[in-house]
């Protein structure tokens, strides 16, 4: 047996063995890491770069299992073609699963190449412990000059075609010299020079441009329009049109614009009225049908509803609170290229004796989920996943859901009109702010009872709101915007919410962090959607977190009590007590005046107010002090 057989022989796995993060799922070390000749280790990661910073410091975990310098590491971006499949960047999870993943394959691989080394210096078996890395370099403890070998030097992919054993043990944490250490971000030089380096400056042989037309209002349908004054306009290549989807393909940026502008000038729409009263969306969304659901809920020891009024209560409170659908806004409009390959066969060949070949798609887009993306352009196209491949760029980033995924989709259905030639497709501002998927807007109505020892013996939290979540990739059914404007469109989708246990969405935080003696929380999942919502930053948490602390603020003012005490008053929680108190501390609480006086007399104009939470309320914790002028019409933070 040689000796690679013998290393994958050593590999091998049972199903039943658990790895680290989306090693699990994604169990074949060269999916994730390559050991180049020239010195260099190549890292592949199925998260992608969003200006988080991730890209560093995963590089950074390489770096130290491998003992190798910082500068070695070179990171693929997150393809389709050889990468591992980790789903979405999204959740603040990319160290959790991908770093936890490659620093298992990166001890591994260190095991792996320690074990070559150990043959090629003929040491008996299970002597790796007499060698050292520096990087890169292997080499004998305490050796004579000149006794060393290399990664570089044993390079060889069939090494690293295996999948994990789970075996090797990853550096304490008190082995690690890069991990923690401040360092020069990879991708930072190049944005700072202002060097192209986002979707946005690609520019492929052959590439054309392309813009596509959006209707004036959701669900309007195109009724008529003129392509033919379009395509006799310079510079333009040819239009598009499928049902109520419409675009234009054209040799030049400026070309694409004008005739985008002509286009819009033809187009006659059948439009009806779908958009709510903004001024009043609360009232909106409770009118609504809805799919309710029981969030969580806690019953005291009389069983009594944790919603109704108490006999022994001094006080019964009642509040609403509320937040507008909300738009990402991001600077940068979406983008994406495709180039679309056909299956036709030359002429010269004859189809009988020649099976054509299957035709292929080619993105580059800066979705969050790249794997998922491919997923739904396969259901739009008809097309099998393994003729598509996805590449991510660096673009416009968000934290939530954009309208990168929807623009791939606009480009590949351009592209498939002009097979062979690339096609670029930048969304304009508006259709940013009207096509993009919004945060949902949201209601919530909070009750509470205190008792007469001034704690709260009842609490109810409730909340409506559209679904929080409308990512590809999910459902048998694309959600992929222009799929709905088909000539034989896919069914419109409606956002959902992620179970509770992977964070939840209208309903994240609604359950209290407090310690209540009954509580329930309870929500109502809008059914219908005039506005396309989807993921934007904390999901619920957002409108819930902020409903809850200001409601803790109005029952302590209602009782008098100082609003750091009344939370310390029904928090058991060791470290939520310790990050507030933190805090306030930091912020000198106990000196503040104004309106957080409990003595109507000493109230002024300026304040302070405190809040605290904990993210999904299973991650890490935050308390916050804001000092507040309110002398002004409207309030004013200061700090």
């Amino acid at each position: 047996m040689n000796t690679a057989t013998n290393l994958k022989a050593d590999a091998v796995v049972t199903a039943t063995l658990v790895l680290p993060g989306s090693l699990n799922s994604n169990r074949r070390l060269s999916q994730w890491i390559s050991i180049q000749a020239d010195g260099t280790v190549s890292v592949r990661s199925g998260k992608v770069e969003l200006g988080q910073g991730i890209g560093t410091a995963l590089a950074q975990i390489v770096a130290d299992e491998l003992d190798v310098d910082l500068s070695r590491i070179r990171r693929v971006a997150a393809n389709t073609a050889d990468g591992p499949n980790e789903g979405m960047t999204s959740g603040s999870l990319s160290i959790q699963d991908s770093g936890s993943a490659l620093r298992q394959v990166c001890a591994e691989v260190r095991a792996i190449y320690l074990m070559t080394a150990a043959m090629h210096f003929n040491l008996p078996p299970g002597q790796t412990h007499q060698l050292e890395v520096v990087d890169g370099c292997i080499q004998l403890r305490a050796a004579t000059a000149g006794v060393s070998t290399s990664y570089w030097a044993l390079a060889n992919d069939a090494l690293l075609d295996c999948e994990a054993s789970g075996a090797a043990v990853p550096k304490s944490a008190d082995g690690l010299r890069v991990v923690g250490q401040s360092v020069q971000r990879h991708e930072i030089v190049n944005i700072v020079s202002g060097k192209p380096a986002f979707i946005h400056d690609m520019r492929l042989p052959g590439m054309l441009f392309g813009r596509v037309l959006q209707p004036p209002s959701p669900g309007a349908q195109l009724l008529d329009i003129d392509l033919a004054a379009v395509d006799v306009l310079p510079g333009v290549v040819t239009t598009v049109r499928d049902g109520s989807f419409v675009g234009v393909i054209a040799s030049d940026e400026y070309a694409a614009v004008r005739a985008l502008a002509k286009l819009a000038a033809l187009a006659k729409w059948h439009e009806v009225e779908a958009l709510p009263d903004m001024r009043d969306l609360p009232a909106f969304l409770r009118a609504q049908p809805a799919e309710t659901t029981m969030v969580g809920e806690k019953s005291g020891s009389d069983k009594t509803d944790p919603g109704a009024s108490s006999s022994n209560a001094e006080h019964q409170l009642q509040a609403n609170y509320s937040r507008p659908f909300l738009a990402h806004a991001s600077i940068g409009p979406s983008c994406a290229v495709a180039l679309y390959k056909s299956n036709s066969l030359p002429q010269f060949q004859l189809a009988s004796t020649l099976e054509s070949p299957p035709a292929s798609l080619d993105i580059w887009t800066h979705s969050q989920g790249i794997y998922h993306l491919r997923a739904d352009l396969a259901l739009v196209l008809s097309m099998a996943t393994d003729n598509i491949s996805v590449q991510h760029v660096p673009g416009a980033g968000c934290y939530g859901h954009n309208g990168a995924d929807d623009v791939a989709c606009d480009a590949a259905l351009l592209a498939r009109a002009v097979p062979g030639r690339p096609v670029q497709v930048v969304w304009t501002r508006e259709d940013e702010l009207g096509c993009a998927p919004f945060g949902p807007a949201m209601s919530v109505e909070l009750q509470a009872s205190v008792g007469a020892d001034g704690k709260i013996a009842h609490w109810q939290h409730e909340v409506w709101s559209n679904g929080h979540s409308m990512r590809p990739g999910r459902s048998t059914t694309p959600v992929l915007l222009a799929a709905t404007r088909l000539e034989k469109p896919f069914e419109r989708q409606l956002a959902i919410n992620a179970p509770l246990a992977a964070g939840g969405g209208a309903e994240r935080n609604a359950v209290p962090l407090y310690d209540f003696a009954q509580w329930r929380a309870v929500s109502h999942r809008i059914l219908t959607m005039p506005i396309r919502t989807s993921a934007l930053r904390s999901l619920g948490a957002h409108c819930n977190v902020f409903a809850t602390e200001s409601f803790m603020d109005e029952i302590a003012g209602q009782v008098k009590a100082d609003p750091l005490e009344f939370r310390l008053r029904h928090l058991t929680d060791r470290r939520a007590r310790a990050v507030l108190e933190a805090a306030a501390a930091m912020a000198n609480w106990s000196r503040r005046s104004g309106n957080n006086s409990v003595n109507d007399d000493d109230r002024t104009s300026d304040g302070k107010g405190l809040a605290v939470t904990r993210y999904k309320n299973t991650g890490a914790y935050c308390a916050v002090v804001a000092s507040v002028d309110a002398s002004g019409r409207e309030p004013r933070v200061k700090q």
